[in-house]
């Protein structure tokens, strides 16, 4: 292909001023609606202070012990096992695996693939996750995934303490706001009988993105909570003007969104460098890709990625395992993929959303990714909350099984950076 074709492709400067004009044209009534959300929570320097302060440990357990006493003495527990050196060394964990072998190898800390859980719905959950790993000699997640809904947890306490443990254990987190179109705002949404409404995208149809902008600064300042899920192309790009404005906001884009293609990618990573910072950072830290994508497609991105300059700050989050029910064709397991391409593409993420078929085709109850849109009174009182406890540990396992295969090959990873050392 000639240079001379290849040149046609290049934005004018004068594209890229009318698009600033439109920006800070004081008119605009759609920056104009963006503003009037964000300053009901003061400037972006105030808006940090308050999430900064929220987010402190000590504040956190404080107002913890208000609304749920028994989970502080879980969290003093989990400290207290952390402090004492009861999870398992990443060295002894190599050694484990390979046995005197571990001190031949050279493992590859840029190439670290972040061992990842999903979803993390009830805080009993990690506990009981963090028992297991101690008795077996386990790894815990690096980093977790939370669907439950926001007003609920907030009520029960899950909401402060996974957020004290997250802090705790060392691992980064995303939660999922209430504003999604599942919530009743998109009118093609019901039940399986209304699936064609899903083709337009899950939504946030109409004034429902700057609600989640306005629930996103309620949580970031009452909580100090950075990270959430986001799931429409509106809330993606509030989030891109968000973090211009200063605002410390983090998120990661769901699988929902659709990206199965490079350029899908190529288009949110150039809408993400427009909105970057002059330091290069980008609130784009976590990029789900479709359950359709191959190697191929996040080889290609990720040559996008490093020549945008986000190789460090945007982390491919691609699914091993899925639930068993509800969301894909079984068996679904990725495990060979994702060490095949380990190697040589940095800043992957391994998302367990489900054990390995084999083991799901012999629960009386396999995961379902419908549990994730439950109340917690109907999970109690069907009786399914025992069930739903078996499989996220069917869900760790599969991160250990993931994480024996890349120790095997000699390929690093990242767990829960406070628990093993």
């Amino acid at each position: 292909m000639g240079d001379n074709l290849r040149n046609q492709l290049k934005i004018a400067s004068d594209v890229l001023d009318e698009i600033n004009a439109l920006l800070l044209d004081p008119d605009s009534r759609v920056v104009n609606d963006f503003f009037a959300v964000v300053e009901k929570y003061g400037t972006p320097e105030e808006i940090n202070r308050r999430a900064e302060e929220a987010r402190k440990l000590p504040n956190l357990m404080a107002r913890l012990q208000e609304v749920k006493p028994a989970y502080v003495a879980d969290l003093e527990w989990l400290v207290e096992q952390r402090d004492q050196g009861a999870f398992i060394s990443v060295a002894d964990y190599r050694y484990k695996v390979l046995g005197e072998r571990a001190d031949k190898v050279t493992f590859d800390d840029s190439l670290a693939v972040t061992l990842e859980i999903s979803a993390l719905q009830y805080f009993p959950f990690l506990i009981a996750e963090a028992q297991q790993a101690i008795e077996r000699g386990e790894l815990m997640p690096g980093r977790y995934i939370r669907v439950r809904k926001m007003k609920e947890q907030e009520a029960d306490g899950d909401l402060l303490a996974v957020a004290a443990a997250m802090q705790i254990v060392g691992a980064s987190y995303v939660e999922t706001l209430d504003t999604k179109g599942s919530d009743g705002s998109n009118v093609h949404l019901g039940g399986p009988e209304t699936i064609t409404g899903y083709f337009g995208g899950v939504g946030q149809p109409n004034d429902h993105a700057l609600q989640w902008l306005d629930e996103f600064l309620y949580y970031y300042t009452t909580y100090g909570i950075k990270q959430v899920l986001n799931i429409n192309p509106g809330t993606i790009f509030l989030g891109y003007m968000l973090y211009k404005l200063g605002v410390g906001n983090e998120f990661k884009i769901s699988v929902f969104v659709g990206n199965d293609n490079p350029y899908a990618a190529l288009w949110t990573l150039i809408g993400a460098k427009l909105f970057s910072r002059p330091d290069g950072t980008s609130p784009l830290i976590g990029f789900n890709w479709s359950n359709s994508v191959n190697n191929e497609t996040m080889e290609i991105t990720a040559q996008i990625r490093r020549d945008l300059g986000f190789e460090d700050v945007v982390r491919f989050e691609h699914h091993i395992t899925e639930t068993w029910k509800s969301i894909v064709r079984q068996p679904y397991d990725r495990l060979d993929e994702l060490v095949a391409i380990a190697d040589h593409v940095a800043n992957i993420s391994a998302k367990h959303e489900g054990a390995p078929p084999a083991v799901e085709a012999t629960r009386e109850r396999p995961s379902d990714i419908l549990d994730y849109f439950r109340d917690k009174e109907d999970v109690e009182k069907s009786g399914d909350m025992p069930f739903m406890l078996r499989n996220y540990l069917d869900k760790h396992d599969a991160v250990n099984r993931t994480a024996r295969a890349l120790t095997e090959n000699g390929l690093a990873f990242v767990a829960a950076r406070e628990l093993h050392r």
